[in-house]
């Protein structure tokens, strides 16, 4: 039998996620603004981007998809990108606003 995941252990994944353009995490950039994990250890995530024309996103969803498939235990993952609410410079971590001068 696999063994639980928890939303911890994707956040902890998705730190391993970065965008590009900017060296901070997808979490730490405040992209990601839901996790979920079923009892069948199928995980959803909705995140979203800088901006909806990034150039970027598909590579950004397809790494975090990538970073979750790689915990022990996870079945299935579904990445649903969304832009509302957008996203602002507000929802950045104060780690992260240290980190790029903010």
């Amino acid at each position: 039998m696999p063994a639980d995941v928890s939303s911890e252990e994707v956040y902890q994944a998705l730190k391993t996620v970065y965008d590009p353009e900017i060296p901070v995490n997808v979490v730490d950039l405040g992209l990601i603004y839901d996790v979920q994990v079923n009892d069948q250890n199928n995980v959803f995530v909705q995140m979203t981007l800088t901006f909806p024309g990034c150039g970027m996103g598909p590579h950004i969803a397809q790494q975090a998809e990538w970073a979750i498939q790689d915990l022990d235990g996870v079945e299935e993952v579904e990445i649903e990108l969304t832009f509302d609410p957008p996203w602002s410079p507000e929802m950045i971590s104060e780690e992260a606003r240290m980190m790029l001068g903010i």
